[in-house]
Parts: structure tokens; C-alpha cells; sequence
């Protein structure tokens, strides 16, 4: 498919650009394949954007007479209005964007066009593999193996082909395990925090049932993490009324007779579309403008949004101080261990190692946290607050994150390398990218032939998935590393 087929109108000239706290601007709007240009060649009021078709939420359109009004809001929250004179002009313009911002193909995205105009410093593919992290780890322990189980995505899709594992644990018990948990997810170590030897792990939910089923072997996964005499704690990220409904429709949690040495705690935190719609209502809230501030205070707590993020640090430090105070190990799963479970292991890793609130480390932890585990950024990030459709895997669930990481640097501002500008950044790039970085659902989808023929990855069809990462950054991901270390360091 060309994209000339899909641009009814490629450019129109006279059209005004209305952009929040900025003077409309007249000037020449052209439409290409990924982009949505609009440039003023005025000396005196010179104006030029470059808007991602990709980025494009929703647009709306009205007509008084024969000049056409397109209303666009992005993804990333811009609410942008075009003065279009002609109404045919206009109508040929919407329809295009509507097509070019709703793509199917995953392949079509501009990540696979985009060339970087900058100087490549470093190979992107290789910057965070996991035998990097382990190299650090191997180092001041040697409880723990890397296991290469899943290289070919047969234990577990949503997995990277390799996962670091207690070293008592052989791969035939890890196959075993995986069929006990949800999707595969068998419990693999997140974090080990150096200070005393305690870990943090993550999974899925195990498979009990209304039979109360149990595998020895992931039993002995579990407690391979703890010192003689010590108790560990499992989080779990539903509560408990719903962690017995997933149990009577063949999940559920560790049962204690099992799993003795482990006390279960449940911190409920909210997803998929009780999370979008608080979402909406805050931004709603937030794009009214005939409001007081008792007005605009009352439908900030409507929208429960500081909630969220109430939870979700109350979670976090909860697992932190597990690790550092009461020296015991953690594990962490609500269902599926994509959502939730990945944003409080994230969080308590911010708050309890330094190295994750460096620019880099933050990289590194989302890659590994996010990327590597399996984060479904495709579905999550679809569309953001202003799309018409409502799809039920739609959720802010990483913008929930980064939400709760900026709350922490408001607090700490001298403990990070980098400011809010960063964090905004990976917001906009996580809907909205030139890069490769956060396309498909999981490694299994970014390493497809057809992705890497798209790419050009060199060196052929899944070359070393076991260890290389192929797509996690994307053809261009070290250009994200260029722009944070230009603008995103600061505060530190």
C-alpha cells in the first residue's frame, strides 16, 4: 500500500493554526505518509509543526459557510484547531487523517521510516540486555543463574527468551512452574537489593483452582528466595474478594498450608477501564475553564486519579519496606503480572536503589520492568483520553507510573539525574514515537520476522534472541538516550 492512495488533499494554503497560549498563526498545511505539517514562512510570526499521524486521538469537524473548522486531540493531551478555507479541502483533509492515524499494520508505523539526523553514540539493540544486568549481580551473589528456558518463546509468550532464576531451580522445574501460573508467567527476580541479600520477584497468579491444586515445584521457586528463618511476603494487587473470584474460574493466590513461611497481603490498585475513565475525567476536569477552584478541586477528587496514585505508592513502599526494614523477600502478581505488578516493582526499585533514578538506570528499569516483561504497550496505549471508541485493554497504566515517579521527585529532587521534561518525554514517545522503543505488546511480538525485515536488523531472521534483544529500542531507541542526556538531566 502507497500512502499517496490515502491523502485526498496533500496541501492546502491559507490555513490558521489555533494552538493553546499561543497567537493563531496563517501558513501552509501539508499532509505525507506519518506527519501532519503546518508551516508560516512569516518573518515577523515564523511557525512550523510537525504533529505524528500516530498521535491523533480523535478529530472532530464543523462548517460555517465555506470555511471548515478541524478540531485534533492528541494523544499526548495538545488540543490543536485548523482553519481550513474550502469545505471540500477540509472534508479530504479529515478523511485522511482519520485513515492515516488508525492504521492497522504495525509495520507501517513511522518507527520503520524514520532515519536519526543525529550521531549515533551507541548500538541501541544491545544497550540493556539482561547479561549486563546479571553481570552486576554475579558480583555480589551466587544464588541466581541465568536460564535461557524460553529462547523460543515456547514457555511463555509474553517472556523474554532469557529470565534470571534461583540457580537450584533446573529449566525442566521452570516448565513445570509456568504451567502453573497464568500465561506462563513463572515468578523470575526483579530486584536484589545488595544491602542484605533480599530479593523481590514477580509472576502471574498461580493456577489453584476451586480444587486447591499445587505444584511442588513452584513451591520450591518460591522459597529458594528466603534465608533460613526468614518469612517473605506476597503482594498481591487485587483484593482479596477478587483474587477468590479468579480462583473460582481456575486462578487464586498461594494458599498458606502450601506456601507457610509466606503472609499474603492485598493492595488492591485499579486497571484497565476504571483506570481509563478516571483518566478522562481528569483531563476533562483539567480542560474546563468556567470552573472556580472549589469547582476544579471537587472534580479532581472526582476523578479519583490521586487515588490511584495514593494506591500505588502506598503498594510500592509497602514492598520497599518489606526488603530494607523487615529483610524478608517479595513476591508480587495480581492476574495476568503485566499491569500492576509491574508498576509497584518499579516504584519500590526507584525508591530503594539509586541507580534506578540516574538517567541510564531509569532506562535500564524501563526496559526491564516494562519492555522485557511484557507491558502489552500496543494495547495499553492505543489511545489516550479523547478517543470516541472505549476499548476495555485500554489503560494509562505506564502514565500512571511515570505519574507516581514525578510525585517522588517533587519530594526528593536532589536524589534524581533527570527532571520532569524526561518523564514527559517517555509519556509522549510510550503513544506516540519515532522510535521502535514501546511498539508491540511483548519481546516475542518486537522479534517477528516481518518487524525485523522492516527494521533491517542485520544479520538475518531472529538473530540470537536468547541474546540479543532485537526491537526493544528501537532502530533509533539510543536517539531517546540523546535527547534525555541533552535536556532531561537536571535537578541533581
Amino acid at each position: 500500500m502507497e500512502f499517496a492512495e490515502l491523502i485526498k488533499t496533500p496541501r492546502a494554503d491559507n490555513v490558521v493554526l489555533h494552538c493553546p497560549f499561543h497567537l493563531a498563526v496563517e501558513g501552509t498545511l501539508c499532509l505525507t505518509g506519518h506527519h501532519l505539517i503546518f508551516s508560516s514562512r512569516r518573518q515577523d510570526n515564523a511557525e512550523e509543526l510537525w504533529l505524528l499521524h500516530s498521535n491523533i486521538d480523535s478529530i472532530e469537524k464543523r462548517f460555517v459557510g465555506s470555511l471548515g473548522t478541524i478540531v485534533i486531540k492528541c494523544k499526548d493531551l495538545r488540543i490543536i484547531q485548523l482553519d481550513i478555507p474550502g469545505m471540500e479541502e477540509c472534508l479530504n483533509i479529515a478523511s485522511s487523517i482519520e485513515v492515516l492515524s488508525t492504521l492497522d499494520s504495525v509495520t507501517l508505523m513511522y518507527p520503520f521510516f524514520y532515519r536519526p539526523m543525529f550521531e549515533v553514540l551507541e548500538d541501541g539493540w544491545s544497550s540493556f540486555l539482561l547479561e549486563q544486568e546479571f553481570e552486576h549481580l554475579s558480583s555480589v551473589t551466587n544464588e541466581w543463574r541465568l536460564s535461557y528456558v524460553n529462547k523460543e518463546f515456547s514457555v511463555c509468550p509474553s517472556y523474554p527468551p532469557v529470565a534470571i532464576v534461583p540457580k537450584s531451580i533446573d529449566d525442566e522445574a521452570l516448565r513445570k512452574v509456568a504451567l502453573f501460573r497464568h500465561g506462563g508467567r513463572f515468578p523470575v527476580l526483579s530486584y536484589y537489593h545488595k544491602k542484605n541479600g533480599m530479593a523481590m520477584m514477580r509472576s502471574s497468579q498461580p493456577l489453584t483452582g476451586t480444587n486447591g491444586r499445587r505444584c511442588k515445584e513452584d513451591e520450591k521457586l518460591v522459597n529458594s528466595t528466603l534465608r533460613s528463618g526468614r518469612r517473605g511476603f506476597v503482594i498481591d494487587t487485587r483484593p482479596l474478594a477478587l483474587a477468590q473470584q479468579a480462583r473460582a474460574k481456575g486462578g487464586g493466590f498461594e494458599q498458606e498450608v502450601h506456601y507457610p513461611q509466606w503472609r499474603r497481603i492485598h493492595k488492591y490498585i485499579e486497571r484497565f477501564h476504571i483506570l481509563q475513565e478516571s483518566f478522562i475525567k481528569l483531563v476533562e476536569a483539567c480542560n474546563d475553564q468556567s470552573h472556580n477552584m472549589d469547582r476544579w478541586l471537587s472534580k479532581l477528587e472526582a476523578s479519583n486519579w490521586l487515588s490511584h496514585i495514593k494506591e500505588l505508592l502506598t503498594a510500592a513502599c509497602l514492598a520497599a519496606q518489606c526488603i530494607d526494614r523487615e529483610g524478608a523477600s517479595v513476591l508480587v502478581h495480581g492476574s495476568e503480572g503485566t499491569d500492576s505488578t509491574l508498576q509497584v516493582t518499579s516504584l519500590a526499585q526507584i525508591i530503594l536503589d539509586p541507580r534506578c533514578r540516574t538517567i541510564r538506570g531509569f532506562e535500564a528499569l524501563v526496559v526491564r520492568e516494562w519492555l522485557q516483561a511484557g507491558h502489552p504497550f500496543q494495547q495499553r496505549c492505543a489511545q489516550s483520553a479523547y478517543s470516541n471508541s472505549k476499548q476495555k485493554w485500554e489503560a494509562p497504566v505506564f502514565l500512571l507510573f511515570l505519574e507516581c515517579v514525578w510525585q517522588i521527585h517533587r519530594q526528593f529532587p536532589c536524589s534524581f539525574e533527570f527532571n520532569e521534561q524526561f518523564l514527559i518525554m517517555l509519556f509522549e514517545h510510550a503513544y506516540a514515537s519515532q522510535f521502535g522503543t514501546f511498539l508491540g505488546n511483548n519481546e516475542n511480538e518486537r522479534c517477528l520476522p516481518a518487524v525485523e525485515q522492516a527494521f533491517q536488523i542485520p544479520g538475518g531472521s531472529r538473530r540470537r534472541k536468547d541474546q540479543h534483544y532485537q526491537v526493544q529500542q528501537g532502530a533509533a531507541g539510543q536517539g531517546e538516550r540523546a535527547e534525555a542526556a541533552a535536556g532531561g538531566a537536571g535537578g541533581g
